[in-house]
């Protein structure tokens, strides 16, 4: 069902020094990394990313659903638009988190970034 999780962070250092350790015997590993972001997970498939948001005010939550198809994907965006969400970014090809990765993305009624997947 889910794809991956975001959180914002006010300690982006402590956190991940937190969820490196903490889910150790689950076997995740420091994947993707910067400055401003940190994503663990499997080998190869981060799950959890978190996020440098000093200051951040309000929900700073993101949620991906993974998608089986495109469609769904567009599917996910048109339903989430009808029942109330707001457009974060439509259907399509997003290149610059991989060569295949494939999303659409809502704020939900509560500010939380919201986001089908098929990668």
């Amino acid at each position: 069902m889910y794809d991956h999780i975001g959180l914002k962070v006010k300690d982006l250092a402590a956190s991940r020094r937190f969820y490196e350790a903490a889910p150790a015997p689950h076997g995740p590993v420091l994947g993707p990394h910067d400055d401003s972001y940190a994503g663990l997970g499997p080998a190869g498939e981060p799950a959890l990313w978190l996020y440098a948001a000093k200051g951040a005010r309000g929900p700073g939550t993101h949620i991906a659903f993974r998608a089986s198809d495109h469609a769904a994907v567009a599917a996910f965006h048109k339903a989430g638009l009808k029942a109330g969400g707001t457009d974060n970014g439509g259907a399509g090809p997003r290149a610059d988190y991989s060569p295949t990765y494939y999303a659409a993305f809502l704020i939900d009624p509560d500010g939380n970034n919201v986001e089908a997947v098929c990668p």
